[in-house]
């Protein structure tokens, strides 16, 4: 079986030196570009005469060949190949005058005379450039001829030996058994072999008992884990956020899923897709979701004071330099603020790779959470049986859905009746009575009267008289108000003539009282400012009759989707009489659906939030006759399953069972 390892090697017990050849007998080597003189370039010439075009001095560029050898405007050429001695950098390494010496004194640089020896001998042997050994692909390379064939056990041994071979070295004798299996053991597992492994090896003559150790340990548990930690070190991974209060994070399922990949030898290409990618993988499993957390090992925060647009693109900033370290072989830090001074790669690029992480879902602040969402669910055995029974009783209740939706015989109304549904409509909270559930209160009890006292609306008002700031009102309605886009809270007040109060106010209870309105002075101490507890309407209405005040719902903090539960009726001295009061709608109230289907839709493209499902908002915001036969079918499905007002007395408990199974889900 063939294995990729990481960040060891596996050498058992190869060789020592024992004789060695002076310097002067030894085979020369070509130097390589890569491995011997892009160092000392980089190093020392790149930031003046590299990739940075914007950095770059007296036109020379160092790190590409055809920049190196084009005579400058001087007429002199950096690098004359083969020609050490016409090559102008040489001479400018070696000279004496501070004015032309290089690196210049002022940058603290030095070049080494071995250094320079080295250059000499490079451009002496033709200044061969070769490309950054990250962009080298990595090919199969002819087995090596050797001294010894009688030492040759496998392709491997043939490099080790023509490596000693070529530096006068001679392999040492073999290990003896114990401790070829504590260096064996070390190497794929990072643990001792046990007293009864070793005798167990020892005492195994048969010509595969190596094989055999080899694959027990590939096959052991401990082998994952130990090829784990080099990667989980490479990937940033960690069990605590890394910043401010440092809290726990539950990441160790990703942990797990790499230990389980060298485990399984998952092969090295799925390794890196899934990692990457593995959630936007087509169908992707849980597994592969699980990978994909290599992209949340970045260390986050919740620190107070913190911008959250700073922190998201210092978290897209970890995760692209991440690809370059571990997948790319570049350390691309560099190019966050410029263009890199030694390796190829620019500022653009950067955040042309940046991009694929500036929209990830992850949120700024981690909230020092234990799972800072988006979080998958990651049940155990126990929990998939319980789930699998679930899913059936959701599979059967929403059959059960389709089968009663399917006897409908639904039949649009008319299209005067369809457009006069979809126009805003009054629904009145408060008349006589106030609304179920609702618990009264106020500085003093409310006081309901009739005629002969003015009356409005129906058989009854509620008075109020008082000196300085006074109310009655109440919270807890069973069914509350549910306020949609563009809606308008209306009341009829009656202010005496006799007793006319100074500031007359209506308030609004989302679990709040931070929604009011008033007219007249400001009296009344609740709130200051412009703002949607404290909105000054206008003088006070008319004395001796019934004047409507209306109120836009989102101007006092009361958006689409805010659900009323509480109102107030406050005034500064006075008396007043109140009636009728409640809401201009489009919304369905106190449990009332729609019976128009295009009515429905009218209401629904003029929401702004919504609890439908996004694909069919989207369906519904198309022009009828430019939607796809699906889509037309999911909206009425939908219509029909949970708006429709003559079907909700069948359907709405099914939906309940099917809510209840979701949670339980």
């Amino acid at each position: 079986m063939t294995r990729w390892l990481m960040g060891i090697g596996v050498g058992f017990g190869i060789a020592a030196a024992t004789a060695a050849l002076s310097a002067a007998d030894a085979p020369v080597e070509k130097l390589d570009f890569g491995r011997d003189v892009r160092a000392i370039l980089s190093n020392n010439c790149f930031k003046c005469h590299g990739p940075d075009e914007k950095q770059r001095q007296a036109g020379l560029r160092l790190d590409q060949r055809d920049g190196a050898i084009a005579k400058l405007e001087s007429g002199k050429v950096g690098i004359v190949a083969s020609k050490w001695s016409d090559s102008e950098i040489i001479a400018r390494l070696t000279t004496d005058n501070a004015d032309l010496k290089m690196p210049p004194p002022s940058s603290g640089k030095k070049v080494s005379p071995e250094q320079i020896g080295t250059l000499k001998r490079w451009i002496d042997e033709g200044a061969e450039y070769k490309p950054h050994w990250a962009f080298v692909a990595a090919t199969r390379p002819e087995l090596p001829k050797v001294a010894d064939e009688s030492w040759i056990k496998n392709p491997i041994d043939r490099f080790v030996l023509a490596k000693l071979d070529k530096v006068g070295l001679k392999p040492s004798p073999q290990a003896d058994k114990i401790t070829l299996i504590r260096r064996l053991t070390f190497d794929l597992t990072g643990l001792p072999p046990t007293p009864a492994e070793v005798e167990a090896f020892v005492a195994d003559n048969s010509p595969e008992a190596y094989d055999k150790l080899v694959e027990r340990l590939f096959n052991s548990p401990r082998h994952g884990e130990h090829q784990a930690r080099y990667w989980l070190d490479a990937a940033r991974y960690g069990d605590t956020h890394g910043l401010h209060l440092d809290n726990e994070r539950s990441l160790w399922p990703y942990r797990d899923w790499v230990i389980g990949a060298f485990n399984r030898n998952v092969p090295f290409d799925q390794f890196t897709v899934e990692q990457l990618a593995g959630d936007l993988l087509p169908n992707a499993t849980l597994e592969q979701r699980i990978a994909s957390g290599f992209n949340r090992c970045n260390v986050t925060t919740s620190e107070g004071g913190s911008i959250d647009e700073e922190v998201r693109v210092r978290y897209a900033v970890d995760r692209t330099e991440a690809i370059g370290t571990v997948w790319l072989g570049l350390t691309l830090n560099c190019t966050v603020c410029h263009d890199h001074k030694f390796d190829p790669i620019t500022q653009k690029e950067f955040y042309q790779l940046f991009a694929f992480y500036g929209s990830t879902a992850d949120a700024a602040m981690d909230g020092n959470a234990l799972l800072p969402p988006p979080v998958i669910k990651l049940p155990s055995g126990e929990h998939e049986a319980q789930f699998k029974a679930i899913d059936e009783q959701l599979a059967a209740v929403r059959k059960q859905v389709g089968d009663e939706v399917a006897k409908i015989e639904y039949v649009e109304p008319a299209p005067a009746e369809s457009k006069s549904a979809g126009e805003p409509k009054e629904f009145v909270w408060i008349d006589d009575a106030a609304p179920s559930g609702a618990k009264l209160e106020g500085n003093s009890p409310w006081e309901f009267v009739t005629k002969p006292a003015p009356i409005f609306s129906g058989e009854k008002a509620t008075k109020r008289t008082g000196a300085g700031n006074t109310q009655h009102f109440f919270t807890g309605a069973t069914v509350p108000l549910k306020v949609g886009e563009g809606d308008k809270l209306f009341a009829y007040c009656y202010l005496d003539p006799a007793n006319p109060p100074k500031t007359v106010m209506l308030q609004w209870n989302d679990g709040q009282w931070e929604h009011r309105a008033f007219w007249g002075e400001d009296k009344i101490a609740f709130g200051t400012g412009d703002v949607p507890g404290h909105r000054r309407l206008g003088d006070l209405p008319k004395l001796g009759e019934w004047v409507r005040l209306e109120v836009d719902a989102a101007h006092v903090g009361l958006p689409a989707g805010k659900l009323i539960n509480g109102w107030a009726f406050t005034q500064f001295d006075g008396t007043i009489y109140w009636d009728k009061a409640g809401i201009l709608t489009r919304t369905p109230q106190d449990g009332a659906g729609f019976e128009s289907l295009l009515a429905w839709e009218t209401y629904e493209k003029a929401q702004a939030q919504s609890k439908v499902p996004q694909p069919i908002r989207d369906a519904i915001k198309l022009e009828a006759d430019k939607r796809n036969d699906d889509q037309k079918k999911q909206i009425r499905e939908y219509f029909l399953t949970n708006i429709y007002a003559k079907t909700r007395a069948t359907l709405e408990p099914l939906s309940v069972k099917i809510e209840a199974l979701n949670k339980q889900r």
